[in-house]
């Protein structure tokens, strides 16, 4: 597999207005090129995305849409049972929210990234995941898709005719079949500096990551993401853009066109 000679950096944010987690993506938003922002359902606010669509525009990182279930007590990450008009539905009410509130600074999204649940349940059912789709289809084809790299969601987007980008991830786990370790099991999310580093260099280089069981996971990634929530966020990230940078990988926004 040829290495990828740049990669795209993207956290999530805009979910919680706690002092405390503000700060801390206000550390984060100089080290990514995107970012996924909450459209109210999962979390977040009207006051809230407007707030991090600001800070991402100050700092030149690109803004996408981090749509989820309405489920705030579970925080989006517990699977529902949807019909496909329900997900086309929830998806365009909340990328056209934060494509409004957005456009309030003069700033076009550049993606759409599904979030939690309905993330993993789109990356491998196929019904879900042309839902999805073919409402980023509908909404904006310019939008560019997110998804788990190789999974239902990447390959509907293509059918779709939308550009997609293969997403992995730098604090998670993964299983020898290129899906994520379950939140609840024990070694699924990944916290040392210096590990989490490597992973990304050798993904980025080789298109290879380690698996849970020790076997090698490959993958195409266009972009890794850093969940702002995990311990020592900021510090991840800080540590996998010197590894990347010290390995000659460009670290640049998926929708930037240069080569």
């Amino acid at each position: 597999m040829p290495p990828t000679l740049r990669l795209d950096l993207n956290c999530d944010m805009g979910e919680l207005v706690e002092p405390d987690r503000l700060a801390l993506e206000e550390r984060i938003m100089p080290l990514v090129t995107s970012v996924s922002i909450a459209c109210g359902f999962h979390a977040g606010n009207p006051g809230l995305m407007r707030r991090t669509i600001r800070l991402a525009r100050a700092h030149g990182v690109a803004v996408g849409a981090h749509p989820g279930f309405c489920d705030t007590e579970g925080f989006g990450r517990r699977e529902l049972s949807v019909k496909p008009e329900e997900v086309e539905n929830l998806i365009a009410y909340q990328v056209g929210a934060l494509a409004g509130i957005a456009a309030l600074d003069g700033v076009r999204l550049q993606h759409v990234k599904p979030h939690g649940a309905l993330y993993s349940m789109a990356a491998r059912d196929r019904t879900l995941a042309e839902a999805i789709a073919r409402a980023v289809a509908k909404l904006d084809r310019r939008l560019i898709l997110f998804g788990l790299a190789g999974s239902a969601l990447v390959e509907a987007g293509r059918i779709m005719g939308l550009t997609v980008a293969e997403e992995a991830f730098m604090d998670r786990a993964y299983q020898a079949d290129g899906t994520l370790v379950p939140r609840d099991r024990a070694g699924a999310l990944i916290l040392d500096e210096k590990e989490v580093s490597q992973r990304v260099r050798h993904l980025a280089l080789e298109g290879v990551l380690a698996g849970l069981d020790g076997s090698l996971v490959r993958l195409r990634a266009d972009t890794v993401c850093l969940h702002a929530d995990t311990p020592a966020s900021d510090r991840l990230a800080a540590a996998v853009r010197r590894e990347l940078s010290r390995a000659g990988v460009r670290i640049v926004a998926v929708g930037n066109a240069e080569p």
